[in-house]
């Protein structure tokens, strides 16, 4: 950066000179000068930190399973290989506010017992017969499954399967430490008790019903699994009779039944279909976007980089990015952002096509 970089234009740099004095003693009693960097704090455009990127499953996954080898779960805690921007190198940020890890347990392995203000979602990407247990209450998940682990809930994992269980985190933690709001806790066991039988919670909510007295304070939904089978049947039905959206095809938004707002309060998650041969309108917004692709093969051109993404692939579109698909297939992917948050914040802007 330049040294009149952000400064703003009205301001005389001739007479800039004869100023630096002031600024000194300012300093001295921690004041600095808001003309000589507004521009760069106020810009005209989102700044670009975070960069397009493609992680190819293929690629990644021996490093996971190199990772088993070298770190049991009960001394990683989380065992969890972080995706990181390459534009954000070191900061553990696939965007500027979005963390994304691939997490592998083992047959046999726990994750054991915590608890965090950040929120957290996964994917599961890979494999059968683990599980999630969620404020006292187990739910098994199968590749396709999301779910969610709400802020402060006490969560364990573990695999009761004879294959390695891999799921894509996602978790709202650099939000939280920017608001300095993070806590942290981990339970005296391995394995949080069991308070409700799996399956309670959809029993309770999962059917456009709810039992008569039933209360719940938090702002994310209730329900804590979404499976495949019904979001995949859900974007069946919907491509029969539905016209598909020129920018992202068959989406449907994941949505807290009691509210109908978001599924989780900082982070929004959505699937989509593709229809083979599709080809999107391009696309851009101020959410940083991560994407899974579930089923089929498709072509994603953001900005000026271009890639050839298949199942469990992973890429990033980040803040302003223009983005379109072409889908050589029929393609299903799972996307989570920032959108919510920046839209209770009335930050949200989106522009559909080259206009």
């Amino acid at each position: 950066m330049s040294e009149t970089d952000g400064i703003v234009e009205t301001v005389n740099l001739a007479a800039e000179e004869g100023r630096m004095g002031f600024y000194d003693r300012a300093r001295e009693e921690n004041l600095a000068p808001l003309w000589r960097v507004l521009h760069g704090l106020v810009t005209a455009e989102p700044k670009v930190t975070a960069l397009p990127a493609h992680y190819s499953y293929d690629k990644v996954r021996p490093y996971l399973m190199e990772a088993c080898d070298l770190i049991g779960t009960e001394e990683a805690e989380r065992r969890v290989m972080v995706l990181e921007n390459p534009g954000l190198p070191g900061q553990s940020r696939i965007t500027p506010s979005l963390f994304c890890g691939l997490q592998i347990i083992l047959p046999g392995e726990i994750a054991p017992a915590h608890r965090h203000v950040a929120s957290a979602l996964r994917f599961i990407v890979e494999g059968r017969d683990a599980y999630s247990a969620i404020a006292g209450e187990k739910t098994m998940m199968e590749v396709g499954d999301f779910v969610i682990t709400p802020s402060m809930t006490w969560h364990d994992h573990g695999n009761e399967s004879d294959g390695p269980m891999v799921w894509i985190d996602g978790l709202d933690m650099h939000m939280v430490n920017l608001f300095s709001a993070s806590f942290r806790d981990s339970y005296p066991g391995a394995t949080h008790p069991t308070l409700k039988p799996q399956g309670g919670t959809m029993a309770e909510v999962g059917y456009n019903m709810i039992p008569e007295g039933y209360e719940h304070a938090s702002q994310t939904s209730p329900i804590f699994n979404y499976s495949y089978r019904r979001t995949r049947e859900a974007l069946d039905q919907l491509a029969r009779f539905r016209e598909h959206d020129a920018c992202h095809g068959f989406r449907m938004n994941y949505i807290n039944p009691l509210t109908g707002s978001s599924a989780m309060p900082t982070i929004s998650t959505a699937m989509r279909l593709l229809p083979k041969g599709f080809s999107s309108v391009p696309y851009r917004s101020t959410a940083g976007t991560v994407f899974n692709v579930v089923e089929g093969k498709a072509t994603v051109r953001i900005g000026d980089q271009t890639f050839s993404v298949v199942a469990k692939d992973i890429f990033v579109v980040p803040s302003w990015f223009p983005v379109q698909f072409e889908a050589e297939e029929d393609t299903v992917m799972f996307s989570y952002s920032d959108q919510i948050a920046q839209a209770k914040l009335d930050y949200f802007r989106e522009k559909r096509g080259n206009d």
